[in-house]
């Protein structure tokens, strides 16, 4: 039995943004953590655009042939047959200098899956291709990318698990302190948090250009 959510894509840098501390109720006022075991979804910084130039050697503003650009990613997650399955789907719209003569320009894209922020654990490598009618400036198309990871992965230690859902009442010691304040609780919240990251698969002179921007 598949369980579905849906969730907003998030921003860079995630690093144990899946722990969110909320404050419950005016009158009882316990504090409660809420988690969620799908990945985040993000594109990764510098990566989310892509511009291409005539000719390729320049990188003058008046050499610029094509600018693209990642956008409206929408992200589902799942939980199926002990897995976590993350798929986001998202738009790459370009624009192009000299609208003249029917075109093709393709693109290349990846997606990562990073456990903790820092371990990668798999990339894929893809392309995507966007076609200029004559005379058209724009162009869209949309592309997709998954994550498949273990439930077991992405589930904390059932005692973490009691550490962090404890119910603390107003007036206790320990009321206002994060439990991510202990260390193994910490650790071990990043190790079952992962992460889905998208972008252009750029070269080392594209990158540079993206950060220099």
């Amino acid at each position: 039995m598949r369980r579905m959510f849906r969730f907003a894509p998030l921003t860079l840098p995630i690093i144990l943004s899946a722990v969110v501390l909320a404050a419950c109720g005016a009158n009882q006022n316990p504090l409660k953590v809420q988690r969620s075991a799908c990945p985040a979804v993000a594109v990764l910084e510098y990566a989310g655009s892509a511009t291409t130039f005539s000719p390729a050697t320049s990188r003058n503003a008046d050499a610029i042939d094509v600018t693209a650009a990642i956008t409206n990613v929408r992200p589902t997650c799942y939980q199926d047959a002990g897995r976590i399955v993350s798929q986001a789907s998202y738009d790459v719209v370009a624009t192009r200098q000299r609208a003249v003569g029917a075109r093709s320009v393709t693109l290349p894209v990846f997606s990562a899956v990073m456990r903790g922020g820092d371990q990668i654990i798999s990339k894929e490598v893809g392309s995507v291709t966007l076609t200029f009618a004559d005379g058209q400036a724009s162009a869209q198309t949309t592309a997709s990318a998954r994550a498949d990871i273990s439930e077991a992965a992405a589930n904390l230690p059932e005692e973490v698990n009691r550490e962090i859902d404890r119910r603390r009442e107003p007036g206790d010691p320990d009321a206002a302190l994060d439990p991510l304040a202990r260390p193994e609780v910490r650790e071990a919240v990043r190790n079952a948090s992962f992460e889905l990251l998208l972008g252009f698969n750029l070269d080392e002179s594209s990158l540079a250009y993206n950060v220099a921007k």
